[in-house]
């Protein structure tokens, strides 16, 4: 069995495959499982960082990076519906923030955390910075994390 492994690589770097692995699966789970029509794939996907944890060969769980000037952000967390409940969201989520300040040094990260995730991304650092609100009929709120 082959370990898990942490791919970071920029747009243009993606293979073809590589890129339409991740394309469907932020589909899959923020459009379809959520019922959520909206731009999935929008011009950040131009020149962000695409973060994948793949294992035999097959992608587990992914986010993306972007560097917004002023902060980091990362978004479309996800781990693939057959992967869940093995901690795979932590995984992901952690070394997410180890490549930012591995990247960014010294540069606070500001993310939009569906709000039921409030707590999960405390334990990470995240504090809220806004009250819940509804982007794509979703509740969210706006978390930083500063060093």
């Amino acid at each position: 069995m082959e370990a898990k492994m942490i791919v970071v690589k920029n747009t243009n770097e993606l293979s073809p495959k590589e890129l339409i692995d991740i394309l469907k699966a932020r589909v899959e789970v923020f459009v379809v499982e959520q019922n959520c029509p909206y731009q999935e794939v929008d011009a950040d996907d131009y020149n962000d960082l695409h973060l994948c944890l793949i294992e035999d060969k097959k992608l587990k769980a992914y986010t993306r990076i972007i560097n917004k000037g002023d902060h980091i952000t990362f978004g479309r967390v996800l781990v693939v519906k057959n992967y869940r409940h093995n901690g795979l969201g932590e995984k992901i989520v952690a070394a997410t923030i180890d490549e930012i300040k591995q990247r960014f040094p010294n540069q606070p990260i500001q993310i939009q955390a569906q709000a039921y995730l409030q707590k999960f991304y405390e334990g990470f650092g995240f504090k809220p910075i806004s009250k819940v609100y509804l982007e794509d009929n979703i509740p969210h709120l706006d978390m930083r994390m500063t060093f």
